[in-house]
């Protein structure tokens, strides 16, 4: 079955002012009779319920931190793209939306991609006018740096906390619309269900993180903004609490999920220490403005950094890629780092490493620059390492980090259940198989500012939700669905902890399915997931009790949809016999070993449909139609 995205026609340039034109209006008399559920409080979840709350709506915000500020959109330290043009370097819109569909290795859609770098410039407007405090030059301008897949200066920073002061604005934002009586705030709330009655979203139920008491709340629409799923690795350089049971659970009631497989290695983290680490830090990808990454051009040398002289030292993507250097996109400097790592010519502990030098930049533009531009990225690296990396260089090899796939939705940011909507890193949408850095925090911000109160709006005047509450059977249903999970998860007992499980599905993962895949390895991991996952519901250790906190059993049911989501994604893997963007099949590749795409048979967005426990999925595909960006073999050279 071809899904339609209901992208429209014409110019490409004006799709998204004549859609909004075409969209039907809710009257500000009306507004205040609808009630909107939003679920998730980052970027995304909290500019979407601040500006749905400013429009007249009754929101409801449900976080599962004990406050908005808390969110993981504030790792996003390095920055966010805007085609304003600021250097008068040659950047525009049109260059912003070919450098994300180029970036991304043309599996995006193009509409949604345009709109996106349309509204960018609109962002940081609004996040000026609320006070963020972005990096300016000395005559009070906006500064700008780059990023890797551009060669325009485009992207907005805050020093090295961009995320951050942005969640700060949102948040403030939405603050004010709760003190408004706007929006109703649900802190330390998990949605474990969506509640679907007569085919479209209408509610959702939630357990109170520090009562265990289950809920059951009723809206005319629903908007997941709950972020991505790279912590089914286990070792990510996600907040340890970012999970994927929303979108999950929403899959399960209809809900197609989108090319599971397109996840993404960063390639500036912090290397892994230890077999027992429980997560991995991320070292903005700014970093690479100014740090020249590089090893030992032969293999086995122990020596410190500052011993190897010049000659001796293989600036690998400077030498490979002359025309992007050090700011080739993720995918593609993640790879060459394995690369040279799989040749021995890695360095630190295990081999696992290439070295981040900024003393050319030091050189150049002194200390004091540097310590203004990232001063509290490098405190970060010398507290974990208690290396200085003023004196010696940072050393980064590749890790977990965003997830490109997520529920399909439409133009409109409709998923295939009518009145849920999903917004931010939660759908599929923008970045196709490989997401350019800075693009994260633009599009989260993009979605719930500008997009979502528009096409919001012009569902519920279209479709007029009827009037219901939590004693319809739908409510009933899911929340004893709910309860009985719970206490299956309680009553096992066994004798491995959650954390052991999830440690284990996250080695299988990174091996078989991670940096690099063939078919080989990707059946093995199916099996062993499996395997696994039927253990894991023969013995499985949940303490606690239900009624109370209780941070094990939150553990357990993540882990649990961890298990059927890591599946789906090897399978999505197995599916797609090509290589693009952050999905790199071995047996796929250039002779130089660059990814080879087949559009011929793969131009489509993949959409899997949940046909029950044990049932293989359904794939529905939605075809990617280029217009304005011809494929072409992606070249940084």
């Amino acid at each position: 079955m071809a899904l339609d995205a209901k992208s429209p026609s014409g110019p490409i340039e004006n799709r998204w002012d004549r859609a909004r034109f075409e969209m039907k209006l809710v009257n500000p008399a009306n507004k205040r009779k609808h009630t909107i559920i939003v679920v998730g409080t980052g970027l995304a979840g909290a500019s979407a319920a601040a500006s749905l709350g400013e429009l007249g709506y009754r929101v409801k915000s449900f976080c599962f931190q004990d406050s908005p500020r808390r969110a993981h959109s504030i790792a996003a330290q390095g920055g966010i793209n805007a085609a304003k043009n600021y250097p008068n370097d040659g950047d525009s819109v049109f260059r912003l939306f070919y450098d994300t569909v180029k970036g991304g290795d043309f599996r995006a859609r193009e509409s949604n991609v345009y709109r996106l770098a349309q509204i960018s410039v609109n962002i940081i407007d609004q996040c000026v006018a609320q006070g963020v405090p972005f990096a300016r030059e000395y005559g009070g301008t906006l500064s700008n740096r780059s990023f890797g897949g551009a060669q325009v200066s485009r992207t907005f920073y805050a020093r090295g906390q961009t995320g951050q002061q942005l969640l700060l604005g949102a948040y403030q934002a939405l603050e004010r619309q709760v003190e408004a009586g706007q929006v109703e705030m649900y802190p330390r709330t998990e949605m474990l269900d969506l509640v679907v009655i007569d085919g479209a979203a209408r509610g959702i139920v939630t357990r109170n993180l520090v009562t265990g008491k289950i809920e059951c709340h009723v809206a005319d629409a629903v908007v997941l903004g709950t972020g991505g799923y790279g912590n089914v690795y286990y070792l990510s350089t996600n907040a340890k609490g970012s999970n994927c049971t929303a979108i999950w659970r929403a899959h399960k009631r209809g809900a197609y999920f989108a090319n599971p497989c397109f996840t993404q290695i960063h390639p500036t983290c912090i290397p892994v220490s230890g077999d027992y680490q429980s997560k991995l830090t991320l070292m903005s990808e700014s970093l690479r403005n100014d740090g020249r990454i590089w090893v030992p051009k032969t293999g086995g040398d122990k020596r410190r950094p500052e011993a190897i002289p010049e000659n001796e030292r293989d600036y690998y993507l400077e030498r490979k890629y002359p025309s992007f250097g050090n700011l080739v996109p993720r995918d593609v400097a993640s790879r060459n780092a394995k690369q040279v790592c799989d040749e021995g010519r890695g360095v630190g502990p295990g081999g696992l490493g290439v070295y981040l030098d900024f003393s050319d930049a030091i050189r150049r533009l002194g200390e004091d620059k540097i310590r203004e531009r990232y001063g509290n990225l490098f405190e970060m690296y010398e507290r974990i390492t208690d290396d200085n990396p003023y004196k010696t260089p940072m050393r980064i090899y590749p890790a977990i980090h965003y997830t490109m796939g997520g529920l399909w939705v439409d133009y409109y940011l409709m998923s295939t259940i009518p009145g849920l909507f999903v917004i931010g890193e939660a759908n599929f949408s923008d970045h196709g198989a490989n997401r350019l850095g800075a693009s994260a925090l633009m599009q989260g911000l993009s979605d719930g500012y500008f997009v979502l109160p528009y096409t919001v709006g012009d569902y519920l005047a279209k479709t007029k939700p009827a009037p219901t509450d939590v004693s319809h059977p739908a409510f009933h249903e899911a929340e004893a669905h709910v309860q009985s999970l719970t206490q299956r998860l309680l009553s096992i007992q066994g004798r491995r902890s959650v954390d052991s499980f999830h440690r284990e599905l996250g080695r299988i993962m990174w091996d078989d399915c991670g940096m690099s895949r063939n078919a080989h390895a990707l059946e093995h991991a199916i099996g062993k997931i499996r395997e696994l996952r039927q253990e894991y519901w023969q013995n499985v250790r949940v303490l606690g009790a239900a009624e109370d906190l209780n941070q094990s059993l939150e553990k357990a049911g993540r882990v649990a949809d961890f298990f059927e989501l890591a599946e789906l994604m090897c399978r999505d893997a197995l599916e797609r016999n090509e290589s693009c963007g952050g999905h790199f099949r071995e047996e796929y590749q250039t002779p130089d070993g660059e990814a080879r795409r087949n559009d011929d048979e793969f131009s489509y967005a993949a959409a899997w449909q949940y046909q029950g426990d044990g049932a293989p999925h359904a794939l529905h595909k939605e075809p990617l139609e280029f217009e304005y960006v011809h494929p072409s073999q992606r070249s940084y050279k």
